[in-house]
């Protein structure tokens, strides 16, 4: 927290020395300075006021807080400090003295100032492609604090809401993830906290190749796809199931991408080959082939052909049965 005082106005003859004064117009002052009026030899009397509350009269306190202390009372100077200073304290403050003539008084004002704080944040945010989404950064301080949000990525540009709430309607996959709010209101370094939004999406294969291997020689086919919760993959040779820890063969699955490798290839294990990517809001698959030297083979629909010999792979066995 932090206070200003301000000087109020106020009227007295020209050139009388008996005035109580305080520094300056205005200032500002940390927690816990001190509130200061000079005076001069002529005043007998002193006394500092809040609103219509005495707080010291001389050397006597009248108030009841232990926070307000005094500093000083001499021929000079007559001073108070407010310690761990809050809102409550603002309003103005009187410093009225007693001489030989009449009563006079300074008046300031003790304007707080409070750093901004956030005090109510959206929790992280899980949610499928397409859905709404609502944001809410509450803060307090004092003057009230500018709230700003943005999209910490490195496509985004500048601020995309300048509110206490964010809405996105109809949100994609390349909105997804960290979203800072920002308070501030000049009197201390702004204040900013984040909330993760995940987007959800059924998986898309990105990369799935064919490869040519001779036979004896290790083969391996990738298949890459994106998808939050991350995909689970399946791979099939035509209608048939690839298992883990099958002879020669191993599945390899992580995150984005499964590999299926062969150890030592052979004639068998040429042919067609499908990976199928699935997680709980859809599912892809994309066929790719594992092909020998010499061989043609038709990357778009999943046929390859040796010594003028023509094999539909993409097919399952018992159309091939009832196609001959």
């Amino acid at each position: 927290i932090f206070f200003f005082w301000r000087r109020a106005p106020f009227s007295a003859p020209p050139g009388d020395p008996s005035l109580p004064s305080l520094p300056g117009t205005s200032w500002g002052a940390r927690e816990g300075e001190n509130l200061q009026c000079s005076v001069d030899n002529r005043v007998t009397r002193v006394a500092w006021l809040n609103r219509s509350s005495i707080l010291y009269a001389g050397n006597d306190k009248w108030c009841l807080d232990p926070r307000v202390v005094l500093l000083a009372n001499t021929k000079t100077q007559y001073s108070i400090q407010i310690q761990d200073v809050d809102v409550y304290d603002e309003g103005p403050y009187t410093c009225s003295v007693q001489t030989d003539n009449h009563p006079k008084t300074s008046r300031v004002h003790l304007i707080v100032q409070v750093s901004p704080k956030i005090t109510e944040i959206s929790s992280d945010i899980s949610i499928n492609e397409g859905g709404n989404v609502s944001l809410t950064c509450i803060a307090t301080g004092r003057p009230d604090p500018t709230i700003t949000w943005r999209h910490i990525s490195p496509k985004a540009v500048g601020f995309i809401s300048e509110d206490e709430y964010l809405e996105i309607t109809g949100i994609t996959r390349e909105q997804s993830g960290e979203y800072e709010c920002s308070a501030s209101n000049d009197v201390a370094a702004p204040v900013v906290q984040r909330v993760k939004v995940t987007v959800n999406y059924p998986p898309y294969i990105s990369d799935a190749k064919s490869t040519g291997v001779p036979v004896g020689q290790k083969g391996i086919l990738l298949c890459e796809a994106s998808a939050v919760p991350s995909a689970d993959f399946q791979w099939y040779k035509d209608d048939k199931r690839l298992a883990e820890g099958q002879k020669g063969l191993k599945v390899e699955n992580k995150a984005f991408f499964s590999r299926l490798t062969f150890f030592n290839v052979s004639e068998q294990d040429y042919g067609n080959y499908t990976c199928v990517a699935s997680n709980q809001l859809g599912n892809t698959n994309a066929s790719m082939i594992l092909y020998g030297p010499g061989a043609v083979h038709d990357g778009n629909n999943g046929a390859w052909r040796r010594g003028g010999c023509a094999w539909l792979l993409a097919l399952p066995l018992a159309q091939l049965a009832r196609q001959f």
